[in-house]
């Protein structure tokens, strides 16, 4: 019994039928809760209100399908985005009255993010990224040494011209990271060189440094991360009888090969 009921919920979470409407629930969700921020009529409010009660009830009975439609507890939270969305359908059960409304709000707009769980391309750009951080961490942390270095010349030459950008350190790297923006930086430039007429070396070699190498550093290790994912991705919906074959799968073809042909070789003819 429970078999057939296991295979009939794995036929309904398989459908794309069922996946699509899935989504656009979800898009009905975040229209609603973003439509709480105007104001509109009372009755309109509360058939918003009935709406979001029929959205989580969707969400909940879609969690339980997924969950029976899986081949047990541990392999249904063995997978992150799992784990995700029943975490957004619980936070989505806390009711919107009394005290609780603006964290019960702040919840349901979270299920918008279930949309990235639900996009297979947006689970790979997600999984990229969280893949990417750890390689990109050690070229912030290089980052951050040069702007503290900066950041310490910075304030002591330039703190008497400009106290306000230049009183101290941390003060110091904000500035720097208003000229690694190029927000307004050629005033900041301007305005030293008045004193200091060679501190555009400053200037320049700081933004060479932080917004062409180390942009394009982050930029490169989020492309090959990204390009890894998309292979797996692509291997991943590869039927196994459609997948080519690699390397060593070709070099133990070709050593099987080989041992028929001494084996022939050794065979004495009659």
């Amino acid at each position: 019994m429970f078999e057939s009921l296991q295979l009939f919920f794995q036929r309904i979470d398989n459908s794309k039928v069922f996946q699509s409407f899935i989504i656009f629930v979800i898009v009905v969700s975040a229209i609603s809760v973003g439509a709480h921020t105007y104001a509109l009529p009372v009755w309109f409010e509360n058939v918003l209100l009935w709406l979001d009660k029929a959205i989580t009830l969707f969400f909940l009975i879609e969690i339980i399908i997924r969950y029976v439609a899986s081949k047990g507890f541990k392999d249904f939270f063995s997978k992150g985005w799992n784990i995700f969305d029943v975490i957004i359908v619980v936070g989505s059960l806390v009711p919107l009255a009394g005290s609780s409304v603006f964290i019960a709000r702040l919840l349901r707009i979270f299920r918008v993010l279930r949309l990235v769980s639900m996009v297979p391309e947006l689970r790979m750009l997600v999984n990229a990224l969280l893949k990417a951080i750890p390689r990109m961490g050690h070229i912030a942390l290089l980052m951050f040494v040069i702007f503290y270095i900066y950041a310490a010349i910075g304030s002591m030459l330039f703190s008497d011209i400009n106290e306000v950008l230049w009183r101290d350190v941390s003060i110091a790297m904000l500035t720097l990271f208003r000229v690694a923006t190029f927000e307004d930086w050629t005033d900041v430039m301007y305005e030293t060189m008045t004193v200091y007429p060679l501190s555009w070396i400053y200037y320049l070699s700081f933004i060479f440094l932080t917004a062409f190498i180390f942009l394009n550093m982050m930029v490169g290790v989020i492309l090959e991360v990204m390009n890894n994912e998309h292979q797996a991705f692509i291997d991943e919906q590869t039927p196994e009888g459609d997948k080519p074959a690699t390397q060593s799968q070709l070099n133990e073809v070709q050593k099987q090969i080989g041992q028929l042909t001494e084996l022939i070789k050794q065979a004495p003819i009659k």
